[in-house]
């Protein structure tokens, strides 16, 4: 080993979705939107003045912030922006996940959680989830240096109820509690009320899932001001331009228009029920998902078979080839016209 080798940090990175070239595919994989971003964000495109992007942009995303802030009934001071929710979080674990204690997030959760950790060196432990892939609140009674958990959960879309939530808030008060709700506007009820309770309370949510600008990479995280203002103080300390200009424009008109945002995640969420019905005739199980994927495992074929011969007929979807994991799929909903197709197959598929 050469001299330098040994001062190179080393990690295990974390894994992406699959991202596919060409257009005759059916990609149900990252758990992208399958309907384009609201139509003011075409018009405030075609009409963007690019003189401006020789300039740098606001660093405090003021207009994008402001419109969040008045989306969500809150002050700015309590909005921090980032380049999409992994971002946001993991700022949020270098600011507040400063402790010789453990930080704790389930076993079966977003895995980038692991790498952020090992990445800070920040200690941390796993509970398991039960059984039925559920958060168990006395789990998060611990002591702990900090505590962050997706809602609904990834990959399993399972929901932890508001009451659950707040359960687990009331034990631990004296860290930082963080709520991942990237998935929360496709069925559940957000834990955002609660930051005027818990000012120990940050929660996180992203433009890439439910407002269909996953290619903008969008993030935000709302909670009490020092919160708020911890995090920008270690982002001035970092990369004080974190968010490019057209993302600022483009996100602050996709905001205004919550009349789309809504219609676009009704649809969702219908084609998602219908799916599950069509999933249960095929022979499929699955937690009941309330997000916009489905997690699901077949009671005769393996996951990994499926899998591969779905990527034969480039329809993509996710595998994890994991614990408790490894006999399940990832499947995330498209419109449903795709969702006819890949039911087409799998119908055929295993009819054989």
């Amino acid at each position: 080993m050469r001299a330098w080798e040994s001062n190179i940090r080393k990690v295990v990175p974390y894994v992406p979705g699959e991202q596919p070239k060409g257009d005759r595919l059916i990609k149900l994989n990252t758990n992208e939107n399958p309907y384009p971003p609201a139509p003011g964000v075409a018009e405030a495109l075609k009409h963007m003045d690019i003189d401006r992007f020789r300039k740098y942009p606001d660093p405090a995303a003021s207009d994008l912030v402001h419109a969040l802030a008045e989306y969500y009934g809150v002050g700015d001071d309590q909005v921090f922006v980032g380049v999409g929710s992994d971002d946001v979080i993991a700022m949020s674990f270098l600011t507040f996940f400063n402790s010789d204690k453990p930080v704790l997030f389930p076993d079966v959760s977003y895995s980038f959680y692991k790498v952020w950790a090992d990445l800070f060196a920040i200690p941390y432990e796993t509970p398991a989830l039960d059984e039925q892939f559920c958060i168990r609140p006395e789990d998060y009674y611990r002591e702990n240096g900090g505590v962050i958990f997706p809602n609904p959960n990834a990959p399993t879309g399972l929901l932890l109820s508001l009451e659950n939530v707040e359960d687990i808030i009331r034990h631990n008060q004296d860290v930082v509690v963080i709520v991942d709700e990237a998935y929360i506007d496709f069925g559940g009820k957000s834990a955002l009320e609660l930051t005027a309770k818990y000012e120990n309370l940050l929660v996180v949510q992203t433009f890439s899932k439910s407002r269909s600008m996953a290619g903008m990479r969008i993030g935000f995280a709302i909670g009490h001001p020092d919160l708020i203002k911890a995090l920008n103080d270690v982002k001035y300390s970092y990369n004080s331009y974190t968010m490019n200009m057209p993302s600022l424009i483009l996100g602050t008109e996709t905001v205004k228009d919550d009349a789309y945002f809504r219609e676009t995640v009704q649809k969702i969420i219908d084609t998602r029920e219908w799916s599950k019905t069509r999933l249960t005739e095929l022979g499929f199980t699955f937690p009941d998902s309330m997000s916009n994927f489905i997690f699901a495992s077949h009671n005769r074929v393996p996951a990994k078979e499926l899998f591969e011969a779905l990527k034969q007929q480039q329809i993509y979807v996710r595998y994890f080839d994991q614990p408790r994991l490894s006999n399940y799929l990832r499947i995330s909903i498209g419109t449903r016209e795709e969702m006819e197709a890949l039911f087409a197959f799998l119908e055929k598929y295993l009819a054989e």
